[in-house]
């Protein structure tokens, strides 16, 4: 057996918003490392070049596409280029993502509009462009990047829970819909991962107690790689001294 066919994600190839930093390069990273072909999304053109820097360098393939997701029209180039590169698109991970917290009642409604773009809209958005592809496929995977913010009452994160809260109920009733075009969809929530969302947040818990994006990745490489005739719907993955 060739070293290409050990691996979980040979032949595939892969999609992954947010990839620039954060549990986006890690899932890239690791999707790469188990044969996939990698599209890598995300607005900064110099953290994705580093990212298919990184790939290339250890055999693996990137295609690096700047593309801001809270655009529909780039979004739509962003899936026709991948396609038309790479031939097929089997599995997309939507792990770009923001977070700012405070208490509602010092809040403006404006100050919610970049979460509820990025966080969920665009989430919507980037579901809706692949399946024509996967549908056509028969064949498909999508992985959306959830929170327990969305379960669980954390003091100050009411709109961004919110914002996780619709990825899950969207994530649910899209895998339902798909169940039985060949199109298999997952909720990865996470609990706090260190990743540089917390650099720009005042009296964040502390980091060395959080998941690392390698541990995210190593979740999303699991639900990917699983035979075409299951499914893992929702997987939580915690820090193990709580959620922090």
């Amino acid at each position: 057996m060739s070293r290409e066919m050990g691996r979980a994600l040979a032949g595939q190839v892969a999609l992954v918003t947010g990839a620039g930093r954060g549990i986006g390069r890690a899932v890239a990273l690791a999707f790469a490392a188990e044969g996939a072909a990698v599209v890598l999304a995300a607005r900064s053109r110099q953290h994705l070049a580093g990212v298919a820097a990184h790939i290339r360098a250890r055999g693996g393939r990137a295609l690096a596409i700047p593309t801001d997701v809270t655009q529909d029209a780039a979004v739509e180039a962003l899936v026709e280029e991948a396609v038309a590169e790479l031939g097929r698109l089997d599995v997309l991970v939507t792990a770009a993502g923001t977070a700012s917290f405070g208490p509602v009642a010092g809040a403006k409604p404006a100050d919610w509009d970049a979460m509820l773009a990025l966080n969920l809209r665009a989430v919507l958005v980037c579901c809706r462009a692949v399946l024509p592809v996967m549908l056509r496929q028969r064949r498909g995977t999508i992985l959306n990047v959830g929170s327990v913010a969305a379960e669980r009452p954390i003091a100050g994160a009411a709109a961004y829970a919110a914002t996780k809260a619709g990825v899950a109920a969207w994530s649910r009733v899209l895998a339902e819909e798909l169940r039985g075009e060949g199109v298999r969809v997952g909720l990865l929530v996470a609990g706090a991962v260190d990743t540089p969302l917390w650099d720009a947040i005042p009296g964040a818990p502390d980091r060395a107690r959080m998941l690392r994006p390698e541990d995210v990745a190593r979740a999303a490489v699991l639900m990917a790689a699983l035979p075409p005739g299951a499914s893992l719907e929702a997987l939580t993955l915690l820090p193990a001294g709580g959620i922090l």
